[in-house]
């Protein structure tokens, strides 16, 4: 078989296939992640951003290769989570506005438009990382345009350009040397071979290709079961504001202290919410669950092996962007907009109700786990009312997703780059609403970095980095990005942390963010070494809620 063309029905179900393969894949690809902590969510948000992009094409009647890939492009854009996702869609961006006005595709016009992407993408990121997605799109753009030179058929050429996705992507270690520590490939560059995996396996007629270690899955509940009920009850009424799913797959070791009993596992989830279901067989369980704190849920899934395929979803945010504050008089003038608004992302209550004394005036529920899409950014300008405004995305993961908001909106927009919940709150005490936007964002940036930040979290498997061993299972300690400290007691790792975050000439203030798993002895325990150890030093507990991290420091 030889196709010289692609039209756009034949280009659509390209893109479909290619999304499908992602969603199966997705699991694997978040478990390349760097650091072994449990939010290495590239393949997550690679695939919520390309399901965004398959849900635009799918809307697309007309025949027209272009309009296609204008489609794909458009819900990339505002679906984009995360660095990896807002990296895809800037380079589908490129080869949307490349191929806009070709009815069909020949080799060199695809090649052409995989070209034009890679432009558009390294132009996106300020400070390009090569052996990444980009790296491996990069790579096989160029070589694209070489093939399309001499072959016109589009599966020869699909072929060759997969074949050098894959040789690029073994490459990366070799550019990236964490990479080739920790013994993995760049996830974002797996997403990127992976799409172009489906849409070679379309082309061909072929079902898609199996990947080693991938772990396939039906949606246990759509999203769309929420939708149901939401015009019979009011945003307030939602006693339980986490739609939670996730799997958790067993593991003999843990199995051995705590036989799994499903009937005493669905009773023990029972008491933290409601829409439970738990469905297992001998090597998985399932597990949906609307619960108030989603990281309760997890700890007790986690008794039995690892958790994988988490999501967790505000239904009270999804209830008022489905059917809009019934309280609202639609016939009252329009309010007027403020002069300042600010956006900031956080997870947990107590962390919300935090920024919001700080003067945040919207909170976007989201970070670890859950990186909010371009479109979520773009509902929270929409919402945040004002003629200037400033975003603290407090995640490294985030800020992409933010300045690509910032450019898509009409309102004069500073993102103030905060890579953690202590440099958003640190920035937000620099704030002045005298201050023009860019004195702001200018003094804001420049206060988020007096501050260091602690994290502490548990392995989710065995890796060496940075010449420290990690088992799975032990907690670690990391200090502004870097593992600083494992060891099997959480409390003895919290000391070895706070050992080297703390310089006693210098720093005065230990700022103390408990997360929704953290014990009052454990606080307790916290605040009993602070006082031997550092005596001079003042120390502010909080109730931050956050899932995942059982504490998050603060050094000033």
């Amino acid at each position: 078989m030889t196709v010289n063309k692609l039209d756009g029905k034949t280009f659509a179900e390209m893109v479909l296939a290619g999304a499908k393969h992602l969603t199966n894949n997705a699991q694997m690809i978040d478990a390349l992640n760097v650091f072994p902590v449990p939010d290495g969510d590239t393949g997550t948000n690679m695939n919520l951003s390309m399901t965004s992009g398959a849900n635009e094409v799918n809307n697309v009647e007309e025949n027209h290769a272009g309009k296609v890939a204008q489609a794909l492009a458009k819900g990339l854009l505002m679906g984009a989570r995360g660095n990896s996702g807002v990296i895809l869609s800037q380079l589908f961006r490129g080869f949307g506005r490349e191929a806009a006005p070709l009815e069909e595709l020949t080799a060199k016009d695809f090649a052409k438009a995989l070209d034009a992407g890679v432009g558009t993408a390294y132009k996106a990121v300020m400070k390009p990382v090569e052996g990444t997605i980009l790296t491996v799109a990069k790579d096989t753009a160029k070589e694209a345009v070489k093939i399309a030179k001499t072959e016109d058929d589009l599966i020869i050429f699909m072929e060759k350009v997969v074949a050098e996705a894959k040789a690029s992507l073994k490459r990366t270690p070799d550019l990236l040397p964490v990479l080739k520590e920790v013994g993995v490939v760049d996830s974002g560059g797996q997403g990127l071979l992976t799409i172009y995996e489906g849409f070679l396996a379309n082309l061909k007629g072929e079902a898609l290709p199996e990947t080693e270690d991938t772990v396939t899955m039906d949606d246990l509940v759509s999203a769309e079961h929420h939708k149901l009920a939401q015009d019979f009850m009011n945003t307030e009424d939602i006693e339980f504001g986490y739609c939670t799913e996730f799997m958790v797959k067993f593991e003999e070791d843990k199995l051995k202290d705590n036989p799994y009993d499903e009937e005493k596992f669905r009773n023990e989830l029972s008491e933290l919410g409601d829409s439970l279901l738990v469905v297992s067989d001998e090597e998985l369980i399932k597990v949906h669950v609307h619960a108030e704190y989603p990281g309760k849920a997890m700890t007790l899934g986690q008794r039995y092996g690892s958790l994988i395929n988490m999501k967790i979803e505000n239904m009270r945010e999804q209830h008022t962007a489905i059917v809009g504050d019934k309280k609202k008089n639609v016939s009252q003038p329009p309010k007027e907009k403020a002069d300042y608004g600010i956006i900031a992302v956080s997870m947990g209550d107590g962390l919300r109700r935090m920024f919001e004394s700080l003067g945040a005036s919207v909170i976007i529920q989201g970070g670890q786990t859950m990186n909010p899409s371009t479109k979520d950014i773009s509902d929270a300008i929409k919402e945040a009312h004002a003629r200037q405004i400033i975003i603290l995305p407090n995640n490294k993961n985030i800020v992409m997703a933010a300045e690509q908001a910032a450019e898509l909106a009409d309102e004069k927009i500073a993102v103030v780059p905060t890579r953690s919940i202590p440099q958003g709150m640190s920035a937000l005490l620099a704030f002045n609403p005298d201050n023009d936007l860019s004195t702001n964002k200018e003094e804001m940036a420049a206060m988020m970095e007096t501050v260091k930040t602690g994290q502490i979290t548990y392995a989710v498997r065995d890796t060496q980095i940075e010449g420290m061993t990690i088992e799975k299972g032990n907690f670690m300690g990391i200090l502004d990005g870097s593992i600083k400290a494992t060891n099997i007691d959480k409390i003895e790792t919290v000391r070895e942390l706070l050992k080297q975050m703390i310089d006693e000439d210098e720093d005065e203030i230990l700022t103390v963010l408990a997360g929704e798993e953290a014990s009052e002895d454990e606080v307790a325990a916290i605040e009993s070494y602070m006082e031997e150890a550092f005596e001079d030093m003042e120390v502010e507990v909080h109730k931050g809620g956050q899932p995942i991290y059982s504490f998050i420091f603060s050094v000033e």
